[in-house]
């Protein structure tokens, strides 16, 4: 649990500092270009880490159950494109805020409903009052 709650907090960190770094090469070119810019080194990255680590075949990832789940590179783009918008419009902090938000809520309804394969987890009200205390802090913060 311990190395989970560390690479969390490294996502977090690494999700805010790309973000910003996105938005400003989109100051310097266009949305869609900054875009495949990133999703083209992320690409090369991937790459090249499964080259020296991998030992599985790249087409394997077409073994997967539910072929909806291989749009997640389409869904990565859309995710790409909203940060750096959100962003752009509404500065890193007040974005990153929102976007944890409905991080949060959608991954409890994912939990909840138990889709795309999660367990199904019981509703607790205390994850209600959490969100409840995130909708809270982003409206003091705003003040």
């Amino acid at each position: 649990m311990f190395k989970g709650i560390i690479f969390a907090l490294l996502a977090g960190l690494a999700m805010s500092v790309q973000g910003v770094f996105n938005t400003r090469v989109m100051d310097s070119s266009s949305m869609w270009v900054t875009n495949s810019w990133v999703h083209l080194t992320a690409f090369v990255t991937s790459i090249c880490v499964w080259f020296f680590t991998g030992r599985e075949n790249l087409l394997s990832v077409f073994n997967v159950e539910n072929k909806l789940y291989l749009l997640g590179g389409i869904i990565g783009a859309l995710i790409t494109f909203t940060v750096i918008k959100s962003i752009s419009d509404l500065g890193p902090a007040y974005a990153t805020m929102l976007i944890l938000l409905a991080q949060l809520v959608t991954s409890c309804l994912i939990e909840g409903f138990g889709l795309f394969g999660t367990e199904k987890m019981c509703f607790e009200w205390t994850k209600l009052i959490g969100a409840a205390l995130m909708i809270a802090g982003i409206i003091i913060f705003k003040k």
